[in-house]
């Protein structure tokens, strides 16, 4: 798939229910936007901002005009996810912006989110928009156990704080699918595998793999990675809550015999096997990524 491209979900049962690759850090099939078309339609995580064109380009292609858009969905407020929200709010004047309790403050004033996610991000805010802010009447806040009525749609929000404390997945039993946000790891649709994430300063291994069980206990049959794109759920939960103990492990491990957290971050990224999926550069910056969110992680177990 690349970047821009426009896909309608078939896995299962899934209807009215498109995907689009926003191309986040300038990668194909590593950043998926969703576009239900309901009777009150919904795009879920608008990205970055940065390609935002490419989400208005899918909604016309899907036959959604701005002034019809009801709800912009945010699973967390990471700007890989949210960025986008308040370009999108702009242009689609009747949409309302929904987002977890923890996380509406920082829409509608993103200046922390932004001073935070540069610190962490790095050289990657190349591939971000400024966020707009959102008046604070545009969002819709929602907490564990809300619904949000599209009509012949809804979506079930289910807290899942292990990646972030505002994280929420989102279940739309119409279509027996979860938008899984980051709970469910990246999934690698070229591989048919699911990666591991951890970024700082939020990861929680114990909140993740409650996370896990949560989605578990939601038994959908569809996964709808925002990194990337639908999967059949099958086995993929016990993958992954396999994958990210295995990953937190090797890194406490190495920590153990290495001089210091410079030469575990450079371990990782020397034996790093995703450059085939995302190119050299995305590859090590995810890596040393996900290896500082687990040494923070470590950091607070001891505290």
């Amino acid at each position: 798939m690349a970047i821009g491209d426009l896909r309608e979900v078939e896995t299962g049962g899934c209807e009215d229910l498109y995907y689009v690759d926003v191309g986040l850090y300038g990668t194909p099939e590593y950043g998926s936007v969703y576009i239900l078309d309901a009777e009150r339609p919904a795009v879920v995580d608008p990205g970055t901002g940065a390609n935002r064109e490419l989400i208005f380009d899918a909604m016309a292609e899907v036959g959604i005009a701005p002034e019809d858009l009801a709800v912009i969905a945010v699973t967390h407020v990471h700007l890989d996810h949210a960025g986008g929200a308040g370009y999108l709010a702009r242009e689609c004047e009747n949409a309302t912006v929904t987002v977890h309790e923890r996380g509406a403050r920082h829409l509608a004033d993103p200046e922390r989110l932004v001073a935070g996610t540069k610190q962490v991000v790095g050289a990657r805010w190349q591939h971000y928009a400024d966020p707009l802010p959102i008046d604070e009447e545009r969002l819709t806040v929602v907490t564990d156990g809300d619904v949000v009525d599209l009509g012949d749609h809804e979506l079930r929000v289910h807290h899942a704080p292990g990646h972030a404390p505002h994280q929420v997945v989102y279940h739309d039993p119409t279509n027996d699918a979860v938008f899984t946000a980051d709970a469910a790891g990246i999934y690698a649709p070229s591989r048919d595998e699911v990666q591991p994430t951890s970024p700082p300063v939020n990861f929680d291994l114990e909140q993740v793999l409650a996370d896990v069980e949560t989605i578990r206990d939601i038994d959908p049959e569809t996964l709808l990675y925002g990194h990337f794109g639908p999967a059949p759920t099958a086995d993929r939960l016990d993958e992954y809550a396999e994958t990210i103990e295995a990953w937190v492990e090797s890194i406490r491990a190495a920590r153990e015999r290495l001089d210091d957290d410079d030469a575990v971050a450079d371990h990782f990224v020397e034996r790093a096997d995703t450059a085939d999926l995302w190119g050299e550069e995305q590859s090590e910056l995810e890596t040393r990524l996900n290896v500082d969110g687990v040494l923070v992680y470590l950091d607070q177990r001891e505290e």
